[in-house]
C-alpha cells in the first residue's frame, strides 16, 4: 500500500525526553488499530502551524495515521503514569485510554506532545475499555479550538477519526480516536504520583525535567524549587482567571486535570454560561457543586496546595521550613488571581487606567447580571455601543444607575471612548460554544455521522471578538441552559 514509507514523509520530527525519566512514570504500549478507520475532522491550520504535510496523502491514509493504524516514523509510544485528587479523593491513575506517540519538534523549535485518546487498553485502564465515543472527542475538539481561539492556553486537537468499533456505555456508540496536541501532559497528578514513590531523586529529576522544558527561566536560582512552585501558581491563577472572564466552567477540576504548563486540559464535562449564575454547574458527577463556576478559584488554589505538597521534600530538608515556604506561596494564590481578574475586567468594560473603585464597579455589574438573569457574553459585548443594550432587562434602575457610573469612568480615561469600545469587542467575545449549539451539532453528528452543523459552528468560532451577521443564530439561544443542562465525562 505503500503506507510505510508515507509514514516518514509527513514531517514528523519526534523526540522523546519525557523516556529519559525514571521508568516507573510510563509503560510501553502501543495503541490499538481500529477496524475501519474514517477521518471525520482534521485541522489543517494546526498542522501548518507544527509544520507536518498531508496533502499528498489519501484520506484513508490520514485516517489510519489518527487511529493508530500506522505509527509515524520514528514514534515510541507510552501510556504516563500519575495520580490525582478526584472530587477530593486521593487515587493512583495513568493514561487510561490515552497513548503518547512522542514529542514532536516545530519548524519553530517548540516542544508539543501528540497523544492519542481513545487508543485503547494500558496499565493504567483500571476497569475501562480504553476507548472513547465520538461523542467526547468532538466536545473536545469543539471547546479546545474554541478557547485557543479565545486567546486562553489549550491544549489543541489536530483530529477526529472514527474507529468502526462499538463503543459499550449506556447505549452502543460509535467508537473514535482524537488526537490531542500539548505542551506537555505533566500535571499536578504527576507530581503526587512522584511523592507517592518516596523516592526524592525521582521527584527531583522530574520537577527539574518540567522546569527545564516549561520553566527554563528558573534555572540557576538560588531558590529554584520555590520559585518554582510560585511560577506554576502564577500561571494558573492567570488561567483560570481567563476562565472566569469568558464565563466557562471547566467542570472536573481535578488535580490530574491540572497541568504545569498552564494549559487548560480535558474537556469532559465543561460548558459556558448562559445567564450569569455563579452556583451554575452543569457537569452530570458534580452534586455537590464542588467544581461550581464561582469554585473555580478556590479550588485552583486547593489544586496547588497539593501539588506544594508534594514539592516539600525538594524546597527544604527542613520539613517546618518547607510547609512554611510552601503555605507563604500557596497564600499569594488569591492576590494573583484578583490581580489577573481585574486586569481582565478593566479591559471588558474598555478601563486603560486604574482607579481603586474599579474592582467595586466590577462586582456591581455582576451582582446585578446575578438578580437579573442577564446573558453574560450578551451583556458584555453590548455595553461596547454608545447605545443602551436592549432587553426589558436593561431598563432596570439598578443596571441604569450602573450604567451612568460606568460611563463616567469612561470619561476619566485617557482615550477617548472610541478606544474604550475597541478594547471591549477585543475582549469580549460576540460568540461562545454554546450549549445548545453544541448539542445539536454534536446530536447530529451522533446520530447520523451529518457533520454540516458542527463544521458551521467551527467555523464561527474561529473569529469570536468579530461580530458576522451570517453567524448570528449560533450567537442566540431559544432558551438559557443553566439549571437544566447537564454535561458528562465521556469515560
Amino acid at each position: 500500500m505503500g503506507f510505510a514509507n508515507d509514514a516518514h514523509s509527513m514531517g514528523w520530527n519526534f523526540d522523546h525526553s519525557y523516556r529519559a525519566l525514571p521508568s516507573a512514570f510510563f509503560s510501553e504500549v502501543s495503541p490499538k488499530p481500529g477496524p475501519e478507520p474514517r477521518l471525520v475532522l482534521f485541522n489543517h491550520k494546526l498542522a501548518q502551524e507544527l509544520g507536518l504535510t498531508f496533502s499528498a496523502h489519501e484520506e484513508s491514509f490520514i485516517a489510519a495515521t489518527f487511529c493508530g493504524n500506522i505509527l509515524p516514523a520514528n514514534s515510541q509510544p507510552i501510556a504516563q503514569a500519575y495520580a490525582g485528587h478526584q472530587f477530593g479523593h486521593f487515587t493512583m491513575l495513568g493514561d487510561g485510554r490515552a497513548i503518547l506517540l512522542g514529542e514532536h519538534i516545530t519548524p519553530s523549535g517548540k516542544r508539543v506532545d501528540i497523544q492519542l485518546k481513545g487508543a485503547g487498553l494500558t496499565p493504567y485502564s483500571r476497569r475501562g475499555d480504553g476507548k472513547a465515543a465520538i461523542g467526547p472527542m468532538l466536545r473536545e475538539y469543539i471547546i479546545s479550538e474554541a478557547l485557543s481561539a479565545l486567546d486562553v492556553p489549550s491544549t489543541r486537537s489536530l483530529a477526529v477519526v472514527t474507529t468502526g468499533e462499538s463503543i459499550y456505555r449506556e447505549t452502543i456508540l460509535k467508537g473514535a480516536m482524537l488526537t490531542r496536541v500539548a505542551s506537555s501532559h505533566i500535571r499536578v497528578g504527576t507530581f503526587q504520583y512522584a511523592a507517592a514513590l518516596r523516592d526524592k531523586r525521582s521527584l527531583k529529576e522530574l520537577a527539574d525535567y518540567t522546569i527545564t522544558r516549561h520553566y527554563s527561566q528558573l534555572i540557576g536560582s538560588e531558590n529554584l524549587y520555590r520559585d518554582f512552585l510560585h511560577a506554576v501558581i502564577e500561571r494558573q491563577a492567570a488561567l483560570v482567571a481567563q476562565w472566569m472572564l469568558i464565563g466557562f466552567i471547566h467542570g472536573v477540576m481535578n488535580t490530574d486535570n491540572m497541568t504545569l504548563s498552564g494549559e487548560s486540559i480535558d474537556y469532559g464535562p465543561c460548558a459556558f454560561l448562559d445567564i450569569y449564575q455563579p452556583k451554575t454547574v452543569y457537569s452530570s458527577i458534580d452534586q455537590h457543586g464542588r467544581y461550581a463556576y464561582q469554585n473555580q478559584p478556590d479550588i485552583a488554589q486547593w489544586n496547588l496546595a497539593r501539588f506544594s505538597e508534594a514539592l516539600l521534600p525538594l524546597i527544604d530538608d527542613d520539613v517546618d521550613k518547607a510547609i512554611t515556604i510552601a503555605e507563604e506561596e500557596i497564600g499569594c494564590f488569591a492576590l494573583l488571581f484578583r490581580t489577573y481578574w481585574l486586569e481582565g475586567m478593566r479591559k471588558k468594560l474598555g478601563l486603560f487606567s486604574q482607579e481603586a473603585e474599579d474592582i467595586k464597579l466590577s462586582y456591581a455589574l455582576l451582582e446585578w447580571m446575578d438578580r437579573s438573569n442577564a446573558d453574560y457574553t450578551h451583556t458584555f459585548r453590548a455595553l461596547a455601543s454608545e447605545n443602551v443594550p436592549q432587553g426589558a432587562i436593561y431598563q432596570d434602575r439598578i443596571f441604569q444607575d450602573w450604567r451612568a457610573q460606568w460611563v463616567a469612568r469612561l470619561e476619566r480615561n485617557p482615550k477617548p471612548k472610541k478606544s474604550s469600545f475597541c478594547l471591549m469587542n477585543a475582549n469580549n467575545p460576540a460568540i461562545i460554544p454554546r450549549n445548545e449549539h453544541v448539542e445539536a451539532a454534536l446530536t447530529a453528528a451522533n446520530d447520523g455521522l451529518d457533520l454540516s452543523k458542527l463544521r458551521r459552528l467551527l467555523s464561527a468560532l474561529e473569529d469570536p471578538y468579530r461580530d458576522d451577521p451570517s453567524f448570528a443564530d449560533l450567537q442566540n439561544v431559544s432558551a438559557p441552559s443553566n439549571g437544566c443542562y447537564k454535561t458528562f465525562c465521556g469515560t
